[in-house]
């Protein structure tokens, strides 16, 4: 039965033919976070979907905005290849590690180098308005974290989920963004990852 509802949203999805884009920001290649990952493209292939990745740990970049946006800090060709995949891709899906409250500083510095005025969004003259250059994309966030997400919400806000999904994607025109918390990860069972681990190569396979 499994297998023939897999051929239902196989069908349906070839037609639409997404183009999804993993982004990893776990430094960690030995991490939960990449085993996340690699189920959520394992998903996605069957689907026929077109797709690429992006490991933030394995770019070779200053994580440093070093002037801000005073003066321009030339982007490397590793950001530079980032860049052109983010502008292919139809769907995002960011999968990375909640720490003390946000994502790992790499992440926070690949976001400060790539998503640029003039290529995410741009202030217009003389207003505080700007416009937004990601409209049309969606997104998905996959994060863990070691407390469970009621906690996290009920007790903290949900701080960096505030943060990647309103005022990062939101704010560059990405409207549409799902949200999957993962946790406690600490401690947890194998089969307490394995069952999330097939419900994320489920989320590839609908390209959610």
């Amino acid at each position: 039965m499994q297998n023939e509802k897999e051929r239902t949203y196989f069908f349906i999805i070839t037609n639409e033919m997404k183009k999804i884009l993993i982004i990893n920001g776990h430094p960690d290649k030995e991490s939960y976070n990449f085993a996340l990952s690699a189920a959520y493209k394992k998903g996605a292939k069957k689907s026929n979907a077109a797709l690429k990745e992006i490991n933030i740990s394995a770019l070779d970049f200053n994580p440093n905005l070093q002037f801000g946006y005073r003066k321009r800090t030339e982007l490397e060709p590793d950001l530079l290849e980032a860049q052109e995949k983010l502008k292919w891709a139809d769907h995002l899906v960011w999968v990375y590690p909640i720490w003390w409250g946000s994502y790992p500083a790499i992440m926070k510095g690949f976001l400060d180098r790539i998503l640029l005025p003039g290529f995410a969004f741009n202030k217009r003259e003389n207003t505080w308005r700007w416009d937004k250059y990601f409209t049309g994309k969606t997104a998905r966030i996959i994060c863990t974290l070691d407390q469970p997400g009621w906690y996290y919400k009920w007790f903290y806000g949900n701080p960096s989920h505030n943060a990647m999904k309103k005022l990062t994607l939101n704010y560059i025109g990405v409207k549409k963004v799902r949200i999957l918390t993962i946790g406690p990860i600490n401690r947890s069972t194998v089969e307490f990852r394995a069952k999330w681990l097939e419900k994320v190569r489920k989320m590839g396979l609908m390209n959610k």
